[in-house]
């Protein structure tokens, strides 16, 4: 709506201006969002650049919308409707950078299965390896327990064990050495 005013003469000159009123504001009509859907689609759609995204982006809209009644100023329900649209857009964008990003797998990488239900043999082979470690004397043992299965770096395995880094190493060769003669008995031993 315009009218006119006029303004106080001003040096012996009258002027007239024209300024515009704001319409009353009035609460949305949920029944004329329909109405509005087409344009807000376009708009999703240039926003997301995918259909499926747009399709979600109009939908939220239209919940938060119509989850209670809003105040709209002047006959513009169009242009707040957009504006809610593309606040919720940025909404929806920050919350997803903040989020970690998977990344899919490649199809030739076979996942790792830990699980000894699905590998028993592994599973049986596993248990005869700590078997044969149980088996070994103290010092052997000890030795390639902090290194091997523990995962000590061999200072770190002489410093635990109180004795030199030359002493776990030939220890750890010795003690490697007596498992894998009691996993394959048939095999040469170098000791």
């Amino acid at each position: 709506m315009t009218t006119l005013a006029f303004s106080a003469p001003r040096y012996g000159v009258s002027s007239i201006t024209k300024t515009k009123t704001a319409a009353a504001p009035h609460v949305l009509d949920a029944n004329r969002l329909g109405d509005h859907l087409d344009r807000l689609y376009r708009a999703a759609l240039g926003l997301t650049g995918s259909p499926a995204d747009a399709e979600d982006l109009v939908q939220d809209v239209c919940v938060r919308v119509l989850a209670k009644p809003r105040l709209v100023s002047g006959d513009d329900d169009l242009g707040y409707l957009l504006r809610v649209l593309r606040n919720t857009f940025v909404s929806r964008h920050r919350s997803a950078m903040r989020r970690p990003q998977a990344a899919p797998l490649p199809e030739e990488l076979e996942p790792a299965d830990n699980s000894s239900a699905t590998r028993p043999d592994q599973a049986v082979e596993a248990r005869q390896v700590f078997e044969h470690i149980s088996a070994l004397p103290e010092t052997f043992r000890d030795a390639l327990v902090a290194v091997d299965v523990v995962g000590l770096s061999y200072g770190e395995a002489a410093k635990l064990l109180g004795t030199k880094e030359a002493t776990i190493t030939s220890r750890l060769y010795r003690a490697r050495a007596q498992v894998a003669r009691g996993m394959d008995p048939s095999r040469e031993s170098v000791l």
